[in-house]
């Protein structure tokens, strides 16, 4: 059994090495938040381990799209990365690419927000200040109930995860906005929300 725990810096080092898309990377920082911001609200949880795992969450999708969560694993056991690091990323893919269930607090967190970044940064993105800065919970679910909008986003899954978490869907839509606004810059959310006051 390995005794290996990473670092954020390689785990950086290594989302870099696999995916060169600005898009992608920017959600890989958005998860990280999310789950940072998660596991401190939580409280009692390892924040850099919540934060890793959300960061690589993705690792395989842009070289392996075919083999998402199941390529990402044999890279990581290649890296003697821990096996719950391994598990909780492959869980998020539950039900779509893997049958890896989120049993852990830490997987129902992925496995919920991982979408739902998706939708909250396309509603920022509509605001006339293109940021994440001045969005709020309100906008956020008119734009759920819009079904054509952020159409790739599957709500029924976001659902379910809140489910599994046992919180109400606008209390994990809400805290997942609020993880995103304390990394806007780094996500490219942050918008010119200053030219508008």
């Amino acid at each position: 059994m390995s005794n290996y725990k990473p670092t954020r810096e390689e785990a950086l080092k290594l989302l870099k090495e696999f995916n060169k898309s600005d898009s992608l990377i920017k959600h890989a920082l958005s998860v990280e938040a999310v789950m940072k911001h998660f596991a401190e609200l939580f409280g009692e949880e390892d924040v850099e381990k919540w934060s890793i795992v959300g960061l690589v969450h993705d690792l395989d999708y842009e070289m392996y799209p075919e083999q998402h969560c199941v390529k990402t694993g044999e890279i990581l056991r290649e890296r003697n990365w821990p096996e719950d690091y391994v598990r909780a990323i492959q869980s998020h893919g539950y039900g779509i690419c893997i049958d890896v269930e989120p049993k852990e607090r830490m997987e129902k967190v992925l496995y919920t927000t991982d979408e739902l970044t998706g939708l909250i940064a396309a509603t920022a993105l509509m605001r006339p200040s293109k940021s994440i800065l001045d969005t709020e919970l309100k906008s956020i679910k008119k734009k759920w109930k819009t079904k054509g909008f952020a159409a790739g986003v599957n709500r029924e899954l976001i659902e379910g995860g809140a489910k599994m978490l046992d919180m109400e869907l606008d209390k994990v839509i809400e805290e997942t906005l609020k993880g995103m606004q304390k990394e806007a810059e780094a996500i490219g959310l942050k918008g010119n929300v200053d030219a508008l006051v």
